[in-house]
């Protein structure tokens, strides 16, 4: 793709990155390949070719959807009952999550599942039956710690029945099913019959030698994935967490997401409310929409995620609504007043930027400029002054040369946000981002990863300190025993010290900082 980079030395290099940023935005086709193209040629490096184990809950031409109902749950052709039978009653199991709130979703949803089996969470010093572990790859760095996660647990729970979902064993579902004390593999498309896979390979277990493992692998290649499997469920906080969308076609030069995850598709408008009706009906005060590309969200259905959010508002009882991320690209004007006026979509926005420099944007195929995000920003600054504004970056991104970097920094600096989340940037395999030269080395990504967090701290505290002594709602969580309660409020405000139970909204006045800083007190 960058092959005429190559030849450009040293001083050259910043002016060539440049040039070939310049082409991309302009459909250079050496330069810009197809989406179709570019995800066969990243399929075919990163993807194993696997035996197909057992399809399940797709079609040849769209998106199926698996909806769970009261008692039963519908899974490809058949609907498993909830039963206490003896493969699963009593068991004992240990969940280990990792990466984004999607997984904690899912993995939430799957802890309820079991529940219904006669499956419960293993205490502390108890020995569990089953270790699931649901995986991230978005960096080198999540990869190992899924290794540890992995190695940890079945050292600890040496004779457990190992399960390993989620990104890196989609990814790398016959490495990981080589791994000791591993019994399984279990890939996106598969994932939603995961209890089934669970009690067959504990029924296959029986017949091995004690301290023997499965060391099976069931994933499609990505681009069969096409199930959309729901997801809404609470895990160990106050909100909830509604999965109403997965997969990405995007293809960011640096992502191995879509390589993960498979295509865009969502639930439907009807299925989604119908989950939200529920929390509602169990005391639920606050929902998070969660997904991969959330603003995606329709491209299964033929429905828009305006719609949705329209309609969600409708639903009696939810107080409270966030967006958990949402693409600047997509957040468009009409998204931006109805939540202005919306009933029950909060202040808070969370939109990835991941570099504030236009050049860098091109060679990451980012689908904005800076000005587009600008433009967003304020937006939202003119129609909800009192937003809390979260944005995403990465540093030392193939290609970020000094300059690339210094004019990224300040227009982060300029822009009026409440908060940066900071990613240094990690080699994919499969991804274009290995065709950009100049690469970036640890220390230098080390340097611009620490201003940016000390900038971040900085949009922090000075739109916290605009709300000292004004008074805010609060929905107060669940805290660990010996801490002190704390909520968010509205506008994404952490508040510590309240009286009130856990789930309540209260209505409070904001005093000074923590002692840590990180959260604002109650004036009592």
């Amino acid at each position: 793709m960058y092959r005429s980079l190559k030849e450009e030395p040293g001083a050259r290099a910043g002016r060539a990155l440049a040039s070939v940023a310049g082409r991309c935005a302009m459909g250079d086709k050496k330069c810009a390949p197809s989406v179709e193209n570019l995800y066969l040629r990243s399929y075919n490096s990163a993807i194993l070719k696997l035996k197909q184990a057992a399809p399940i809950c797709r079609t040849d031409d769209k998106t199926m959807n698996i909806e769970d109902k009261k008692n039963d749950i519908a899974l490809g052709n058949q609907t498993l009952h909830y039963a206490k039978d003896s493969l699963l009653a009593g068991k004992k199991a240990a969940f280990q999550t990792l990466g984004c709130k999607l997984n904690f979703a899912e993995t939430s949803s799957l802890r309820d599942t079991l529940a219904r089996y006669g499956v419960s969470p293993v205490e502390a010093g108890e020995t569990a039956d089953i270790c699931i572990v649901n995986t991230c790859s978005v960096t080198d760095v999540a990869d190992h710690k899924c290794r540890q996660a992995i190695h940890r647990l079945t050292r600890e729970h040496p004779d457990a029945f190992v399960v390993v979902l989620g990104c890196y064993a989609q990814l790398q579902p016959e490495k990981i099913a080589r791994f000791p004390g591993v019994d399984l593999v279990i890939g996106m498309e598969q994932k939603g019959d995961v209890v089934r896979y669970i009690r067959e390979g504990l029924a296959q277990r029986q017949a091995l030698e004690k301290g023997e493992n499965i060391h099976a692998a069931i994933a499609l290649p990505t681009r069969d994935v096409r199930t959309f499997v729901p997801s809404c469920s609470k895990g160990d906080r106050t909100r909830y967490f509604l999965k109403v969308q997965d997969g990405c076609n995007y293809y960011c030069t640096y992502c191995t997401i879509p390589l993960a995850r498979g295509r865009s598709r969502n639930g439907t408008i009807a299925s989604l409310v119908g989950q939200a009706e529920a929390v509602a009906a169990e005391g639920g005060k606050e929902i998070v929409l969660t997904g991969v590309n959330t603003g995606d969200f329709g491209r299964s259905t033929g429905e828009t995620f305006f719609q949705l959010i329209q309609a969600l508002d409708r639903v009696k009882g939810i107080e409270r609504y966030r967006i958990s991320s949402i693409e600047p690209n997509l957040l468009t004007d009409e998204i931006i007043d109805f939540c202005a006026q919306s009933r029950a979509f909060m202040p808070h926005f969370h939109i990835p930027l991941q570099s504030g420099s236009d050049d860098v944007l091109r060679l990451m195929r980012r689908r904005y400029d800076t000005e587009l995000f600008r433009r967003k920003i304020e937006k939202v600054r003119a129609a909800i002054p009192d937003a809390f504004i979260g944005v995403d970056v990465i540093v030392g991104t193939r290609g970020e040369t000094d300059a690339f970097f210094e004019d990224a920094y300040k227009f982060i600096e300029d822009i009026d946000i409440s908060r940066l989340h900071v990613f240094s940037y990690s080699e994919r395999p499969g991804t274009q981002a290995l065709q950009i030269p100049h690469v970036v080395d640890a220390q230098t990504k080390q340097a611009r990863s620490k201003r940016l967090l000390a900038l971040s701290e900085e949009k922090r505290k000075a739109f916290f300190r605009r709300f000292i002594g004004t008074e805010r709602p609060v929905l107060w969580e669940h805290s660990k025993e010996g801490r002190p309660l704390h909520g968010f409020t509205d506008n994404y405000i952490r508040v510590e010290g309240g009286q009130s139970a856990d789930n309540t909204i209260q209505r409070v006045r904001l005093g000074d900082f923590t002692a840590d800083e990180e959260s604002l007190t109650v004036v009592l």
